[in-house]
């Protein structure tokens, strides 16, 4: 089949790679002049690393050289992802600086249209792959004032739009937001502005790096023990033991991550104790702290004012400043926006989006991949975790399996029920904070599970185990995509939708 893949970040990358292998004909489109999605030189902000660790963050049959650094920078991040595509043959199949305006079913097939250097392109295709990602556009709130702070020289822009650190030299800076990239980005403005203050709305939890200085979080959080301490919508085996009789343990493992990480960062002294309990953070988000962020709290580098939001932009006295929610005016040069992003699909439809979102919004994906009603319509990388490219690789066996007719899935009805229950079970854990449906974390291995399910396929019991103790290891799962594609080959039939994507 010739396939249209929309994005040519990780997901994409690899739906590319496994559907190349498949035997198919893609085209990965990217708007930006490189790969990488949100590992892109247009968007990277100063200080950006990974949260996962590099062994966790990678491909299952490509591992990262030995001599990155345990969490790479986004620099490094996006070499490998380069080094990946030439690996497998996928760059020359890339169309970057290329705009998908439009992606409208006729038919059967889909005709996308398409614009590079002012030039629009309208070709027929197969398939879709939206792989656009669920970081693709920054939200930035519509503050007050905006037009009277920018004519005083002031300048209000996303993290992903901040580049170059020399930009806040000597500045007055606000960063708004208080998750992994607000951290990441006040590390690296802190070192060159004249103040840096974090304005938040709500603190949350951080895990360290090293727990206690020593322990790794990842043998922590990255387990199928840790992600089992959080409970999911089935439980399965030792889970149920740890949601029932052990739940007094379960309890006491994740708050005395918070008891340590209120000692080792000396939260109390600093007033930065997030309300609630550690065992909470699934209800706002897991973040991994920052080097240097708390370490410049403490010597009044880094100022934080907790449980607050900006009223409006100014100019005071002819600079630009913001008026915070206690009438507070502080100076502002620059203002940061690490205030999260929205999931945009412009270039499909509106007869598809009726069909692509609840009526709250949010997507209604089964496995996170298939849209129910929308045939010929796949997405890849709708299943943010601490495992993305682990997760957005399965998913691309998912959708070669199916591009073959060789998954037996439940009907349509049984399908979209399946997704309306997955979301009910996200809202009550994560207290609505899911990201319209696509943020999975901490559920990241239950949903490879789910996967290689409909594939009849999984690693061994023994790995498994492993697993529940040790960090898992995506290189674990490089055997599947070559027992798929034989699998695949040895059909005797033309490869075909199934019924069930139909």
């Amino acid at each position: 089949m010739d396939v249209a893949i929309i994005g040519a970040g990780l997901a994409g990358l690899t739906t590319a790679k496994v559907l190349l292998q498949a035997g198919h004909d893609v085209e990965v489109f990217d708007r930006t002049p490189d790969l990488g999605g949100v590992w892109s030189r247009t968007r990277r902000y100063p200080g950006v690393t990974t949260q996962s660790p590099k062994a966790q963050y990678s491909f299952s049959d490509f591992p990262m050289p030995a001599h990155f650094p345990e969490w790479p920078t986004g620099a490094q991040i996006q070499d490998y992802l380069e080094a990946y595509a030439a690996e497998f043959g996928v760059t020359a199949h890339l169309r970057l600086g290329t705009t998908v305006e439009a992606a409208v079913p006729d038919g059967p097939q889909w005709t996308v249209t398409t614009r590079a250097a002012g030039e629009a392109v309208t070709r027929t295709f197969d398939r879709v792959v939206v792989a656009n990602g669920v970081f693709c556009e920054p939200a930035i709130p519509g503050y007050p004032g905006h037009a009277e702070f920018a004519g005083a020289g002031g300048r209000l822009l996303a993290g992903s739009d901040f580049h170059d650190v020399e930009d806040a030299r000597g500045k007055h800076v606000l960063v708004v937001g208080y998750g992994k990239s607000a951290c990441d980005v006040t590390v690296a403005l802190s070192e060159v502005a004249a103040d840096t203050t974090v304005i938040a709305r709500q603190l949350l939890w951080k895990v360290p790096r090293r727990i206690a200085g020593f322990l790794n979080f990842k043998m922590l959080l990255l387990t199928r023990m840790g992600e089992a301490l959080f409970r999911y919508r089935w439980l399965r085996g030792f889970e149920k033991f740890l949601h029932g009789p052990g739940n007094r343990l379960r309890r006491s493992m994740l708050n005395t991550i918070g008891t340590v990480s209120v000692r080792q960062f000396r939260l109390d002294r600093h007033g930065l104790v997030p309300r609630g309990r550690m065992e909470d953070i699934v209800k706002g988000a897991i973040g991994l702290a920052t080097e240097g962020f708390f370490e410049g709290v403490a010597d009044g580098s880094i100022r934080v004012r907790r449980d607050m939001t900006i009223k409006r932009l100014l100019a005071d006295g002819g600079r630009p400043g913001a008026e915070l929610a206690d009438g507070t005016v502080l100076p502002a040069d620059l203002v940061v926006c690490a205030t999260g992003f929205t999931q945009g699909v412009p270039f499909l439809d509106d007869a598809v989006q009726r069909r692509l979102f609840d009526e709250r919004g949010n997507f209604m994906l089964y496995r996170q991949i298939q849209p129910v009603g929308v045939p010929g319509l796949y997405f890849n990388g709708y299943n943010s975790s601490f495992f993305s490219p682990l997760n957005a690789e399965m998913a691309a066996l998912w959708i070669a399996a199916d591009l073959a007719g060789a998954l037996a899935l439940p009907g349509a009805e049984a399908r979209r029920a399946d997704v309306v229950g997955q979301l009910a079970f996200l809202d009550e854990a994560t207290g609505a904070h899911h990201c319209r449906g696509t943020k999975i974390i901490p559920f990241s291995m239950h949903n490879v599970d789910e996967v290689l399910g409909d594939l009849g396929l999984q690693v061994s019991r023994r790995t498994r185990a492993a697993h529940w103790l040790n960090p898992v290891s995506p290189a674990a799962y490089r055997k599947l995509t070559p027992t798929l594609l034989t699998r695949l080959a040895d059909r005797n039939e033309t490869p075909k939708p199934s019924n069930a994507a139909l």
